[in-house]
């Protein structure tokens, strides 16, 4: 699109350079669109810079860590993200795990997650989420200064030693004008919604974190292939809960495959909110409901259990759903028929005082319609983008056509001045632009 301005073109390209995969298959990952390669340090004293609001792509080999360096300040919490993505095909353990720490300069333990494959014990990209948190009588980590994100691998003996491909986020949460609570609530409601009305729709999830597809509350269809990881996303805003359930379809054949179907929710910074990976799936249909999630809230951090301290911000909740490839060797290679139910109850809260820009821990307007159209990251941003540049065009369409007018209003009233025969003149008519505005 161009948008033509007086004297000047502007031309809008359509995106980034496109995302690029870890292999092209199914199982392939899509990284970030404009992703920013990187390498960590084996220690602290040289460790390459993480600047906030960025994307980051390095490699984990078996058994190492890498260290990057945070400079935070002294009121803003700060997260680290990674998502590791195993090449498809390669062998994987339960016990094979992901862990993501933000430490101080003593080495201490800020905050800290990790992730495994569980049952299901199959490659598909894994994520976890560390922090740096503000709190009113902590005593460590609370200066500003530098910080290290530091990021581990352990595996099994007999996994695949190849390197683990690497998409690495940091992110600022402004800090609070004001205390709150500083206690998870313990009553809140655990029943699970009816299933949504209005029949299914169709939509085709995305292949990473970043391409994910925005659902609202409904029921979804898609297809999924063994092997295959598909990407949703859903706004989650302040007080709202978030439920999900993911079907199998049936298929022909014989034959069963333990850990068939593994479903993540994840936080807005990859931090994992429950799961479920136990599926058996025998050619019947099965179906899989994750745990009820807490209504989004600010104390919910202050809770020891993963369920409740992951659910701290509002943002884009994301659902991971992973087939087991071993399904491909009992029941065929193809597309199997996945049906999502999402469920997004309560109305929004207001956010909490914070001081300053929620970033991406916020529920926007755009958002909601992002979800509801059924975009990507990519898409939404491509099409605000869009917008932005039709109304200016639009609008300098508006000045352009506004001054053309009057230029030629005015000339035709020089021309009507100079011919009339009381001009004062007996010389020729004047066109032209006019000497003054």
């Amino acid at each position: 699109m161009t948008a033509v301005l007086p004297g000047r073109a502007w031309a809008v390209a359509p995106g980034a350079a496109g995302a690029t995969d870890s292999s092209g298959g199914p199982g392939a990952y899509a990284f970030a669109e404009g992703i920013t390669p990187i390498r960590g340090a084996a220690g602290t004293s040289d460790a390459p810079r993480l600047t906030a609001g960025e994307t980051y792509k390095d490699a984990l080999k078996s058994g190492s860590e890498l260290v990057y360096r945070l400079d935070l300040d002294a009121k803003s919490n700060a997260y680290v993200s990674a998502v590791a993505v195993p090449k498809p095909g390669s062998k994987v353990a339960t016990s094979d795990r992901l862990k993501v720490s933000v430490q101080d300069r003593n080495g201490i333990d800020c905050g800290s997650n990790d992730a495994r494959f569980g049952s299901a014990d199959f490659p598909r990209p894994l994520a976890a989420f560390a922090y740096r948190t503000m709190k009113r009588d902590g005593s460590t980590c609370q200066e500003a200064g530098p910080y290290y994100a530091v990021i581990e691998r352990e595996s099994d003996a007999g996994s695949t030693a190849d390197a683990w491909d690497l998409e690495i986020r940091h992110e600022l949460e402004p800090g609070l004008k004001t205390e709150g609570p500083t206690a998870a609530p313990e009553n809140w409601p655990s029943a699970s919604p009816p299933a949504p009305a209005g029949g299914s729709r169709e939509r085709t999830g995305g292949a990473s974190f970043s391409d994910a597809t925005g659902l609202t509350t409904g029921e979804w269809t898609d297809h999924i292939e063994p092997g295959q990881s598909r990407f949703y996303r859903v706004p989650v805003d302040w007080g709202q809960q978030l439920f999900a359930s993911a079907d199998l379809g049936s298929s022909p054949g014989s034959g069963s495959v333990g850990g068939a179907l593994a479903v993540t929710m994840f936080n807005p910074m990859q931090g994992v909110v429950n799961s479920a990976d136990s599926v058996l799936y025998d050619g019947d249909q099965k179906s899989v409901d994750l745990d009820p999630m807490p209504p989004v809230k600010y104390e919910n951090r202050y809770d020891y259990r993963a369920q409740f301290s992951n659910a701290r911000f509002a943002g884009w909740y994301y659902l991971r759903v992973s087939l087991n490839p071993k399904v491909a060797e009992e029941f065929g290679k193809k597309p199997y028929g996945l049906t999502l139910r999402v469920t997004v109850r309560g109305d929004a809260a207001p956010a909490p005082a914070y001081d300053g820009p929620a970033g991406i821990f916020d529920v926007s307007a755009a958002d909601e319609e992002a979800a509801a159209n059924g975009q990507s990251g990519p898409e939404a941003e491509r099409s605000g983008t869009m917008k932005l540049v039709a109304a200016t065009g639009i609008g300098a369409g508006s000045v352009l056509l506004l001054g053309l007018g009057a230029w030629a209003l005015l000339a035709r009233r020089r021309a009507a001045r100079t011919a009339r025969p009381d001009a004062g003149s007996a010389g020729p008519p004047q066109f032209g632009p006019p000497t003054s505005w």
